[in-house]
């Protein structure tokens, strides 16, 4: 009787097939760096992990894209994955042409040398992932490169006493719909759902 009743209180709608998957991670593409590539920066949504071992992710960028090339060419990029702080220049970042603007000059953000990869990891970003592409998917609009995992770096004022990296506080930003959100508090922990509740101890 309980399902029937949520099943009359929930009505859908049935729309055409699209990008409706929601909320993803918006990141901060860093590349270029090299004598033929000045270091540049794209806005990515279209991205995720595909393996734990070796650790591997995925972006998808439009081949007509400044830095499609220059990953395209030198199979390096960094993926920073930006903070609220970060929420306004991110959306900069994907809306002018690294063919024609110095996004690191004109953003303010601070290009630090990556230690495992040719390109700039982003100073003001909590994380950064710096990756080397093992695999080029063309997919449609869209080409995935699906890179190896070669050097991640945290910022340190973020992780606690005891080690722990607490993204909670790092005030990450996700996207969705075409709109900017702000991630909210911890509502549970991997694994919580079946973990057994500690009883009382009997005195």
């Amino acid at each position: 009787m309980k399902r029937e009743r949520v099943q009359e209180q929930i009505v859908k709608q049935s729309w055409k097939p699209g990008n409706v998957l929601s909320p993803l991670p918006v990141v901060l593409v860093s590349c270029g760096g090299r004598a033929e590539w000045r270091p540049n920066i794209i806005t990515i949504a279209w991205t995720g992990s595909v393996c734990s071992d070796p650790p591997m992710l995925s972006i998808s960028v439009r081949p007509e894209r400044y830095s499609y090339k220059i990953i395209e060419t030198t199979g390096e990029f960094v993926v920073n994955i930006p903070s609220i702080r970060q929420a306004r220049i991110t959306d900069w970042c994907g809306m002018v042409s690294g063919g024609r603007v110095d996004k690191f000059s004109e953003s303010g953000l601070t290009p630090v040398e990556g230690l495992q990869v040719g390109c700039p990891i982003i100073l003001e970003c909590p994380v950064n992932i710096e990756c080397r592409v093992q695999r080029t998917l063309p997919l449609g609009t869209h080409t995935m490169f699906v890179a190896e995992v070669v050097a991640v770096r945290v910022t340190s004022s973020l992780v606690d006493a005891k080690g722990k990296f607490r993204l909670d506080k790092a005030g990450l930003i996700s996207y969705g719909l075409g709109h900017y959100f702000a991630l909210g508090p911890i509502v549970g922990h991997f694994g919580y759902s079946v973990r057994k509740r500690k009883g009382k101890k009997k005195v």
